[in-house]
């Protein structure tokens, strides 16, 4: 299982599009924080660091699927996908791997915007002036909603053998699941699920841990989307 998580990390690792993707993200992310002039913190005039995690989301819409999208998909292309079945590792451990190394990378991507944070403290007037606690606990939501991205990633490397289709449906979830629910909830057709379906979506619970607290019912729900989403792998695998 190690060898095969060290082998998904140095695979993205050494290959140049793995740093294209995290380059992008990451220029992507300091050019809304600090250069738009609709978005930019220094035109704020005070420290906080809420477009960081308003717009992460829509990157990670992008990113986390082109993180995710080969690690299954091009296993079947390349043929290597039926010697990895008949190793000695489960098809639980497989996909337990997978998933590892796709949040170890999300971490590589994430730990960068600190620096943000440490910056925010500089040029605070006065030094230091700044929500702590609500940056963490909104940090921590964003590493949530990257994690449950993931498994939703790998859920649809798996259901296909083309990097690009596999690209297309973790991009299709994921949006249904942050985006979608909470815009049907808009529907005057949907008002007797409308509490239930906010409830379901990935925003309703993200954009309460973005505003600092951290409960058990937000953390909850997001590890019961990432088991739900790593078990819908493992059913599809089992059936092809």
């Amino acid at each position: 299982m190690r060898a095969l998580y060290w082998k998904e990390i140095n695979g993205f690792l050494s290959n140049l599009s793995g740093y294209l993707i995290l380059s992008v993200f990451l220029v992507s992310i300091g050019l809304i924080v600090w250069v738009f002039p609709d978005t930019s913190v220094l035109e704020y005039g005070f420290a906080d660091l809420e477009p960081l995690f308003f717009y992460t989301p829509y990157v990670f819409l992008f990113l986390i699927p082109a993180i995710t999208m080969k690690m299954i998909a091009e296993e079947k292309r390349s043929g290597t996908w039926e010697l990895l079945m008949t190793s000695p590792l489960s098809i639980n451990k497989i996909i337990l791997a997978k998933y590892l190394a796709a949040l170890s990378l999300i971490v590589i991507a994430l730990l960068p915007t600190l620096i943000y944070y440490f910056s925010m403290v500089e040029l605070g007037e006065p030094r230091g002036n700044i929500d702590h606690a609500g940056f963490f606990g909104s940090w921590i939501g964003l590493f949530l909603i990257g994690a449950v991205f993931a498994s939703i990633g790998i859920l649809g490397s798996s259901l296909t053998s083309h990097q690009m289709v596999a690209f297309v449906w973790g991009v299709f979830i994921c949006f249904l699941m942050y985006f979608g629910l909470t815009a049907l909830v808009q529907l005057n057709i949907m008002s007797p699920l409308a509490l239930f379906l906010e409830e379901l979506s990935l925003s309703y619970h993200y954009q309460s841990m973005a505003r600092g607290v951290i409960d058990g019912q937000n953390l909850g729900y997001f590890l019961m989307m990432i088991v739900l989403m790593l078990g819908l792998t493992g059913i599809i695998i089992r059936k092809k």
